[in-house]
């Protein structure tokens, strides 16, 4: 009797002891706990990337099969003389690995300002319904870097109210290629860019711009929130211009998050400040952190 209850004498002690001074992961050990959770699931490697909020990926570089999101925006953009209110609702999933596909509807209504510089404006519409695809062709995990090809279409529906309009009005192709790398445990890079390729019915030629978006961002540790900088630049017809949207991503539930970003145009002469907001849902998410 007396060597046991030494024994548990000495275990008491050692929680006692524990109790007073409990041994709390450092900040290291907790995002090498998150990330692992993200890349050491099963299935083919994958690793993890920061995704901008305001032109998004179509999933996950690396996406896993099963995967899936949906994701519901709302956005409001200042321009001179009308203001613009952008919609989506998009669904997107991995129907094997690396994989991604999306399907997206958006939508854009104008309102007039009250301030006297009312101006003529676009009329509301549906713009399209988007459909599009995504592959992870490269996972280098020694370089903590993706590469992924993609393709978006998007059939252009008439403006809301034309009835004589036919029922698709044109077709817009974009094929891009994205490219994430991760610096250490916190900081993420992201190019993202490809042609924007609008053939109207009516025209000729089709519409042709350039995108380039690059994006900057630092992960908390320990979690998937995150701020970071968009910069969405494009190229037509020898214009160029850019907007920088300053982003942050909020995790509120374990499969819930919410983005927001404001835009601050640099070289878009129609336009002043916007604001976006994304809230991200993920059914069947199971990292313990968020």
């Amino acid at each position: 009797m007396l060597v046991r209850c030494s024994a548990c004498a000495g275990v008491l002690a050692a929680l006692s002891a524990y109790a007073q001074d409990p041994v709390v992961p450092d900040g290291d050990a907790l995002d090498s706990l998150y990330i692992s959770e993200v890349e050491d699931a099963p299935g083919k490697p994958k690793l993890l990337h920061a995704e901008p909020l305001f032109i998004d990926l179509i999933r996950d570089l690396g996406a896993r099969k099963g995967e899936r999101e949906w994701n519901a925006g709302l956005g409001l953009t200042d321009n001179l003389g009308y203001d613009t209110y952008q919609m989506l609702v998009e669904y997107e999933f991995a129907p094997v690995d690396r994989l991604g596909l999306e399907i997206e509807v958006p939508v854009t209504l104008y309102a007039p300002q009250r301030t006297g510089r009312e101006a003529p404006r676009p009329p509301d519409r549906v713009e399209s319904l988007k459909l599009a695809a995504q592959w992870t062709f490269l996972v280098a995990e020694r370089a903590k870097a993706s590469i992924a090809l993609g393709y978006i279409n998007e059939l252009v529906l008439p403006d809301l109210g034309d009835r004589r309009a036919d029922l698709i009005t044109g077709n817009i192709f974009n094929p891009f290629v994205a490219a994430a790398k991760r610096w250490g445990d916190n900081l993420h890079t992201l190019v993202y860019t490809g042609p924007h390729i609008m053939q109207d019915r009516k025209a000729h030629r089709p519409h042709i711009r350039y995108d380039i978006n690059t994006s900057l961002h630092y992960m908390i540790t320990g979690t998937r929130n995150f701020v970071g900088v968009e910069l969405n630049k494009s190229v037509e017809e020898g214009d160029f211009d850019m907007t920088i949207r300053p982003q942050m991503r909020v995790g509120i539930a374990d499969n819930l998050l919410v983005g927001i970003v404001t835009g601050i145009p640099v070289e878009r002469e129609n336009q002043r400040f916007s604001t976006f907001v994304r809230l991200i849902w993920e059914p069947g998410h199971r990292h313990g952190t968020h």
